[in-house]
């Protein structure tokens, strides 16, 4: 039996990697970050133990990049969905609608995703987050920042706010608020983007709850859509 060449050795560490983050949003979603351990997420991968910690230091590191793949791809799904579009406008209203669907819809995860950040070792860079980064960067270019060093930060900061606020236990804010708030700020119609259903709870006109798993693809052709 020949041993497997470089790029399929690639392709199955890709794939493990894959199945462990999905696991951690998951399983985090479903029961919080304490209640979940790195052999709950392994096992729910279907990966072994010590993989985990071949591809992660630790199990704050493996959720917090898992919640920004999350978080990167869903705001690169809704900036370029259709109708595509240039307008820095509706591209600034389709990020704040993608970051504060994520508060509406997995609240217990982005619960856990801010309290992890006001842990010791606090913020944690990875390649998600710095994806992340570049999507809002550059929205907050495409929306006519002259200074998007100092805008982008600002971006971040309110919309991490907004997410708190609309997952604080015991007294959440509604995320229509929030965004009649950041819509206000940043000089956008309420139309733009995807407004609250009015006839709900604070839902989208679009779509229900978001489906994880087509962001944490193991198969290339999948992925790649």
């Amino acid at each position: 039996m020949s041993p497997r060449s470089a790029l399929v050795n690639e392709e199955l560490r890709r794939r493990s990697k894959e199945r462990l983050l999905h696991a951690a949003v998951e399983l985090v979603d479903e029961r919080g970050y304490e209640a979940t351990t790195l052999g709950d997420i392994a096992d729910r991968a279907g990966s072994a133990r010590g993989l985990v910690s071949y591809y992660f230091p630790g199990k704050r590191q493996l959720v917090q990049s898992a919640v920004h793949r999350l978080m990167h791809r869903t705001l690169e799904e809704a900036l370029e969905r259709e109708p595509r579009t240039d307008d820095g406008g509706e591209r600034m209203a389709r990020a704040i609608d993608a970051i504060l669907g994520l508060a509406r819809d997995r609240p217990v995860l982005m619960r856990q995703h801010m309290a992890g950040l006001l842990q010791a070792e606090g913020f944690l860079p990875c390649p998600e987050q710095r994806r992340l980064a570049e999507l809002l960067s550059d929205t907050v270019a495409r929306h006519g920042s002259r200074d998007v060093e100092s805008d982008y930060p600002m971006l971040r900061a309110l919309l991490m706010g907004a997410v708190y606020a609309a997952v604080m236990p015991g007294a959440p804010m509604s995320v229509p608020m929030l965004r009649a708030e950041l819509f206000k700020r940043y000089l956008l119609d309420w139309e733009m983007g995807v407004p609250p259903d009015p006839g709900g709870t604070g839902g989208t006109k679009e779509k229900d709850r978001t489906d994880m798993a087509r962001f944490f693809a193991t198969d290339p052709e999948t992925q790649s859509k």
